[in-house]
């Protein structure tokens, strides 16, 4: 299927930058006219991946890091993709797991997938250690009803 729209976006893995990128592509889906608590869903999980990029990815490193962002629009479908070239995650199952966390020391839920995944039809998770990380979060806007 065809592409209808799509932004690509980058920023340093900042904190600061979170917000950013939460109200970019909650302003990119707008274009479909989702429902507040669709547009709520969209901003949630994309807060939390990319809060996932800025805490692991690149926590070993002196330098700070990128995070990529790419929003696709295919008819009533987003598709959302947040990577990283930091660290790659070890074990994907066991990462996804609620409340499990690698940051207990610094009082981290270890929430973050389960809440993607309590926002989005669908959640994919691809890592190497060593290269990096992609989540990819698939949301359907329910269409319109004609009056």
């Amino acid at each position: 299927m065809k592409c209808d729209n799509y932004i690509k976006l980058t920023v340093p893995a900042l904190s600061r930058n979170e917000s950013f990128a939460r109200a970019a592509v909650g302003a990119f889906v707008s274009q479909l006219d989702p429902t507040l608590d669709e547009l709520g869903s969209v901003k949630a999980a994309v807060s939390e991946a990319v809060t996932n990029c800025i805490v692991h990815a690149y926590a070993d490193s002196d330098t700070i890091g990128l995070i990529n962002i790419t929003s696709r629009i295919i008819g009533n479908k987003i598709y959302i993709k947040i990577s990283d070239k930091g660290c790659g995650i070890e074990d994907i199952k066991k990462a996804m797991e609620p409340l499990f966390t690698t940051k207990p020391e610094q009082e981290r839920s270890g929430l973050g997938f389960a809440v993607m995944e309590s926002c989005c039809d669908k959640v994919r998770v691809s890592s190497k250690k060593g290269k990096g990380t992609t989540v990819t979060l698939i949301f359907t806007v329910k269409e319109k009803e004609l009056k």
